[in-house]
């Protein structure tokens, strides 16, 4: 039983159909699946097999990225009311873009991602001043700062990614909170990252969250 969902659930996420992916779960729990099994068993590896496919072809279409996401979380975020009992949360994340730009998608993305892969998101929203991701994140108990910027002046520039590792730097949270950012410009130049002072970036908002749950891990180890 449980190949035939998966084949059908993956279906329907490859071709960006929200309803058609509900209609498998939903079937699914008629047959006597568990909720719990639903998101660790047909959710979450359909986000594994599409962080693999975007490896293999990192020009795949956003737009699918996109609804895979937010497929992912919106099914997830239905079987949690199902559990039997309350599923453990593996780590927090404030995410939000850098102070001067507006763009949201690619936040987005990652915030569908996470959600699906057991991560608490706390969304800040867009142009949020460097300040404000320490303080949040603090308030949150977050292990990950994560800032996106879809323009070069705002990934690079002085009040984006930088200042928040400045900010990490003066008051000694570098090993409490890992900073990872993201957007077109680290795309074009892979080495952006660490010019900024990041820990991790992604290529893609898929493989954000694998990102994230590193050093989410990372960090708790430490």
């Amino acid at each position: 039983m449980l190949d035939r969902i998966v084949k059908a659930y993956n279906e329907a996420v490859f071709e960006t159909d929200k309803e058609a992916a509900f209609d498998v779960v939903y079937a699914a729990l008629a047959d006597g699946m568990r909720a719990e099994d639903i998101v660790f068993k047909v959710v979450i590896p359909a986000i594994e097999e599409m962080m693999s496919n975007i490896t293999k072809d990192p020009d795949a279409n956003l737009a699918q990225h996109f609804m895979t996401a937010q497929i992912a979380a919106a099914v997830t975020e239905k079987m949690l009311e199902k559990f039997e009992h309350p599923p453990e949360i593996i780590g927090r994340v404030v995410i939000g873009t850098a102070q001067g730009d507006l763009h949201s998608l690619g936040k987005r993305i990652v915030m569908g991602c996470l959600k699906a892969l057991m991560v608490e998101v706390t969304d800040l929203g867009v142009n949020v001043a460097a300040e404000k991701f320490v303080e949040e994140a603090l308030a949150c108990d977050a292990q990950i700062i994560a800032v996106s910027a879809m323009m070069v002046h705002t990934a690079s520039g002085e009040m984006g990614a930088r200042k928040v590792r400045q900010i990490l730097h003066e008051r000694g949270l570098e090993q409490r909170i890992k900073l990872v950012v993201g957007g077109a410009p680290y795309r074009f130049d892979n080495e952006l990252y660490k010019t900024v002072g990041a820990d991790g970036w992604a290529a893609d908002g898929i493989n954000a969250g694998r990102v994230i749950v590193n050093l989410i891990k990372e960090v708790k180890a430490t």
